[in-house]
């Protein structure tokens, strides 16, 4: 597919027929001897018009042992396109100097793709955003000379346009662009610019058109898309990202409508509630954009997964990146997430030829509520009937049926007539997870090292207080600012009790304050603003006192303006106050720079390096205790259920795994949110539905299995504030119950294919499915009731309806037993307890 940069806007559009001969025009250009084209309504691929239904997955936040179940498990929910973006930090650690291994294996992630019989969406960017460290851009690049990051700048241009090349060209290599016969079907380049190129300007906009220019001329043989970009230039496809994208059109009439993210919830910040978003909500979301014409939307994100190491940008951003995901950090079904999108993918594949096939035909049914209508010239139909009040249940009449709809919902008719799915009605099981500690004979053996406050040794020494980023260049977390003060012994304060007080700004996002070797205090910030200011008495002894400031990284800033230009560490005024001269300014004295800790230095993180020291055992073990690290071995468990590390009773730190950096841990840092109850009807933020406010941000932190051997693994942890190591535990996630809430009357696909097929006269009664995970049974029914139950899966209680022979069938046909289905009748539980009214049938049943 050989495309060249087409601006058809300019096409004077002098008459009506002048202007659909540009589109034809433009369209030729784009589909032209390619195997993926585009039009108005949809991609074709190989001749074959396609809504597609896509997930991110991001290889490095899960490991190669992980990607082919993620993607079989994709697959099975009904998604035919993975989309990950290319992480250029991963991938060019040192300037020309490359890495492709491990979870950084992108050649054989989208092989496996491929394997699958799924089609890859490649984001080069190479800018990625992604609450990812520095927004994926390599450190070096921020120190390459007249550099300008995501701009019109020459250095910068020709850094990306380098990289995203040799992306282009290992892709082109291995024949996988589907024009190759590979499964990559779209490319990006760069990443939700628009609001960028607002603000930068003139000088944005010609970025912009080079960086589209520079991508088409790489002849990728597919399309390439500009995500957030109003003004991508043709062919280039412009895109939408968000909670909701109904709203959006292309910038052109014979682009697609793209959906590049539609996001599942929100990252979790160290320090901030855990964000959550109901199926319902996501569901009504994805469908309301089908029937407005949409035909490509991602999940963003389908499995989130872990922020292993440093790799969390933000900063603050916490090690799971687990995002509410359908497939949970650990890789695990999130129910009745995956399972409700699952039987959306479903409803909508059956209205594809119809939906294909002509533009929706509006039709108000309310106030707050209408009809899209798709017709093709074979008779295919298909409706989707909405109902936007976020109160109130809604009686619609459509062709000779009438129809109750549930606030804020959309329902699926593929022969405009019968329901398949609502997406308020979530039909899928539900499951409560829980972390199981895995027993052992004796619990982790602890040894510890202590990290003293460096002195001054292997440092060097310059007036004034410097930047940290521009000193570490992101090898550590840690910077050691150290100078000497002074105290004559005349000082009245030494007689008074009253301390002098030290303050000291950070430009961020953490500081330890350490006088003659003592922990004097802490400071941190947050994500909201991550500057702080330390302030507070010290104890200071007549003679030189040793200040020693450790200054600590959260992750690099990955979003924003020219975010290269952002500093983090002691930029002061560093001073003291309470002293006979009042206020002394430290500021502009010597101080001593030490890069990272004399543990990273011998590397007790890893196999080898934990040997070189001598580590205190038995009694003598530190705790809480600041700069202490702790190893311990530990056999692998058996079975096959993924693994964490329960760290609640540690402060904030570092943990490794057989020399495998698990990420940064903060359980000390305590949730700040409102976390009531919520509802999934009106409208969705990122702070609407919270959960574990003044608990830790992150408790459990994810031990992949395939970084274990059966036995002598070792644990090492670094602990900067003062935890007890005793109290941390491996445990297993589970699957700790599965629960079933549907109505007597809920519509479901296979009543539709059974009367489509003439095999029934009637719809039939749905049946309740519960399925434990593979090795679990069904042990016990802990609730089951039919009538009118309240709450949900976890605390259903019974209502004023309640049919009492409910647990029987549940009792009878389910314990023991992996997995069972019972029917939604009345007959099965005794008979019906109330008829006059819409029932419903709530079931939670114990797995182990």
């Amino acid at each position: 597919m050989n495309l060249k940069l087409v601006t058809c806007n300019a096409m004077p559009p002098a008459a009506a027929a002048a202007a659909a001969a540009a589109v034809l025009f433009c369209s030729l250009i784009i589909s032209v001897t390619s195997s993926v084209s585009y039009d108005n309504r949809a991609l074709t691929i190989n001749g074959k018009q396609r809504i597609l239904i896509s997930g991110s997955i991001h290889y490095p936040r899960s490991t190669p042992e992980m990607w082919p179940d993620l993607i079989h498990k994709a697959k099975e929910g009904g998604i035919d396109v993975i989309q990950t973006y290319v992480f250029w930090n991963g991938h060019e650690p040192q300037q020309d100097n490359y890495y492709f291994e491990e979870r950084y294996d992108l050649v054989k992630f989208i092989k496996l793709i491929k394997e699958a019989g799924l089609y890859a969406h490649l984001r080069i960017g190479p800018y990625a955003c992604a609450e990812w460290n520095f927004g994926g851009f390599p450190v070096w690049l921020k120190y390459v000379p007249g550099i300008s990051f995501r701009t019109d700048n020459e250095p910068f241009k020709a850094a990306m346009e380098k990289f995203t090349k040799k992306i282009v060209d290992m892709m082109k290599d291995e024949e996988l662009y589907e024009s190759q016969g590979g499964p990559i079907i779209l490319s990006q380049i760069e990443n939700e610019y628009g609001p960028m190129e607002y603000e930068i300007g003139a000088p944005g906009v010609e970025y912009t058109k080079w960086a589209a220019e520079m991508a088409v001329g790489l002849e990728t043989g597919v399309p390439w898309v500009m995500c957030k970009q109003d003004d991508a230039p043709d062919p280039v496809i412009n895109t939408c990202n968000g909670f909701y994208c109904d709203y959006f059109s292309p910038n052109k009439a014979y682009k697609p409508k793209i959906w590049t993210e539609a996001w599942t919830g929100w990252f979790t910040e160290f320090g901030g509630a855990v964000p959550y978003r109901p199926a319902e909500d996501l569901a009504f979301s994805v469908a309301r954009f089908i029937q407005n014409g949409g035909s490509f939307i991602n999940y963003y994100m389908y499995h989130g997964g872990t922020n292993f190491g440093r790799t969390s940008g933000g900063p603050f951003i916490a090690t799971s990146y687990d995002y509410d995901a359908p497939l949970d950090e650990y890789g695990l079904f999130r129910q009745p997430k995956w399972g409700h999108l699952k039987d959306l993918h479903r409803a909508i594949k059956l209205c594809e030829p119809a939906i294909l096939a002509s533009d929706p035909a509006k039709i108000s049914l309310g106030n707050y509520q209408e009809a899209h209508v798709f017709k093709s010239n074979s008779g295919s139909c298909a409706a989707f009937l909405a109902n936007y009040d976020s109160h109130s249940f809604a009686k619609v009449a459509f062709g000779d049926m009438h129809y109750n709809l549930p606030p804020w919902s959309i329902s699926i008719l593929p022969d405009c007539r019968n329901t398949v799915y609502n997406t308020a009605r979530v039909g899928a099981q539900s499951a409560q997870m829980k972390m199981t500690p895995v027993v052992y004979d004796v619990g982790f053996s602890w040894q510890s090292f202590n990290e003293e406050p460096a002195s001054y040794d292997n440092t060097f020494t310059t007036v004034g207080l410097l930047e940290q980023i521009n000193i570490t260049r992101d090898v550590s977390d840690y910077l050691w600012y150290m100078t000497d003060v002074k105290i004559d012994e005349d000082e009245e304060f030494l007689s008074s009790g009253n301390y002098p007080v030290f303050t000291a700004l950070s430009a961020g996002h953490a500081m330890h304050v350490f006088i003659n070797g003592q922990l004097s205090g802490t400071a941190y910030g947050s994500l909201e603003n991550p500057r702080l200011t330390f302030s507070e008495g010290v104890n200071l002894r007549v003679g030189v006192n040793n200040v020693a400031l450790l200054s600590i990284a959260v992750g690099l800033p990955n979003i924003g303006p020219h975010f290269e230009t952002w500093n983090a560490g002691v930029l002061g005024p560093a001073s003291l106050h309470g002293l006979n001269e009042g206020r002394r300014d430290l500021s502009w004295q010597n101080w001593s720079y030490k890069i990272g800790l004399k543990g990273e230095d011998l590397s007790l993180h890893s196999l080898s390096g934990s040997s070189s020291v001598e580590w205190v055992m038995g009694s003598m073990v530190a705790q809480r205790q600041s700069l202490t690290w702790y190893k311990a071995t530990f056999s692998a468990p058996d079975g096959e259920e993924p693994l964490a590390l329960d760290m609640s009773t540690m402060g904030k730190g570092q943990v490794w795994i057989n020399g495998e950096s698990i990420g940064r841990y903060w359980p000390a840092y305590k949730a700040s949110g409102n976390c009531g109850t919520c509802n999934y009807t009106g409208w969705f933020d990122e702070k609407k539905c919270l959960s574990s406010c003044g608990e830790p941000s992150q408790r459990w932190y994810h031990v992949p299995r395939s970084w274990l051997k059966p036995s002598g693994n070792l644990l090492v942890v670094f602990e900067e504030w003062g935890g007890d190591p005793f109290g941390i535990t491996l445990v297993k996630r589970e699957v700790g119950s599965v629960c079933a809430n549907i109505f007597e009357w809920q519509p479901t696909l296979v009543n539709w294919q059974l009367l489509s097929s003439g095999k029934v006269e009637k719809p039939l009664r749905p049946k309740a499915h519960l399925s434990c995970a593979p090795g679990q049974h069904i042990s016990s029914i802990k609730f089951a009731s039919f009538g009118t139950p309240e709450g949900s899966c976890g605390a259903f209680t019974q209502g004023g309806c309640h049919a009492v022979h409910s647990y029987d069938a549940f009792e009878r046909v389910c314990i023991g037993n992996n997995s069972c289905s019972v029917r939604v009748t009345p007959e099965m539980f005794g008979g019906d307890p109330c008829p006059s009214v819409m029932k419903r049938l709530s079931v939670e049943a114990i797995c182990s």
